[in-house]
């Protein structure tokens, strides 16, 4: 117990000096509302308009929403392994490698603290899904349920940064391949379209992308009305499984940054 107990301090002390950023820039919680309001606002009104989609019985904007909250955790996680390029060039990785901290609470406190940011996205797109009307559910086991997805697409997404982040070393080499990969790991999910509507080929990289089954739990989750098209215990199964691994490899590559 004792060990758990030092452990999850060593987790706290990282994720805690990464949200003393967030609380000494809020204003940056105000520009990450932007994205999100511009897709529901404008390209959901557009879609909307679409009566074809089969959506499950859902308006368009009502079935964006959940997928809109998945993006926004995606693209504040993505690009999280930037921090620990600015952190070796201040010489503040350098401190943490040297410290007792073990490398899996190393990783596990930068994923704790991109489920910061990202819950924080939550906030905004659920006052957005009020103001435009959407049936959104308020129960305790549904926004507890919420809120683990969250946690964990944040910490699987920011890991796999950190990842990206281990092995390219430089931030310019870093944000190309952060591009890349957001847009294919965004479009090739369930998001913006159900997975009915794919390509066989599209569908099979769909059903191998971890995006697809956070969204799918939110959307079960979130609407009044919602179910999940794959099974809930299947969505948490696989981004617990998914992170578990990237956690462990990311925790294996961390000392690489200094080399």
């Amino acid at each position: 117990m004792t060990r758990l107990s030092a452990f999850m301090r060593y987790v706290w002390a990282v994720a805690d000096a990464e949200i003393r950023k967030l609380r000494h820039d809020p204003w940056e919680l105000l520009t990450r509302a932007v994205q999100p309001s511009l897709w529901l606002l404008v390209f959901g009104g557009v879609m909307g308009r679409v009566r074809e989609l089969p959506t499950g019985g859902f308006a368009y904007v009502d079935f964006l929403v959940p997928g809109i909250l998945a993006q926004s955790v995606l693209f504040v996680a993505i690009f999280y392994g930037i921090s620990i390029i600015w952190e070796r060039d201040l010489g503040i990785l350098q401190k943490y490698l040297v410290s007792p901290a073990p490398r899996t609470a190393l990783v596990l406190g930068k994923a704790v603290s991109a489920g910061v940011r990202g819950l924080s996205q939550a906030v905004i797109v659920y006052v957005l899904a009020l103001f435009l009307g959407i049936a959104t559910q308020f129960r305790p086991g549904a926004i507890l349920g919420v809120i683990i997805l969250i946690l964990l697409g944040s910490a699987l997404f920011s890991t796999l940064s950190l990842i990206v982040a281990c092995l390219v070393k430089t931030r310019e080499r870093f944000m190309g391949i952060g591009q890349v990969l957001t847009m294919p790991i965004f479009f090739a999910s369930n998001a913006i379209y159900p997975l009915s509507l794919m390509p066989t080929w599209l569908r099979t990289i769909s059903v191998a992308n971890p995006l697809t089954y956070q969204v799918d739990g939110l959307r079960a989750l979130m609407l009044q009305g919602g179910a999940s098209a794959l099974s809930l215990e299947l969505d948490f199964t696989v981004l617990v499984g998914t992170t578990t691994l990237l956690v462990l490899l990311a925790a294996g590559l961390y000392p690489r940054m200094v080399t």
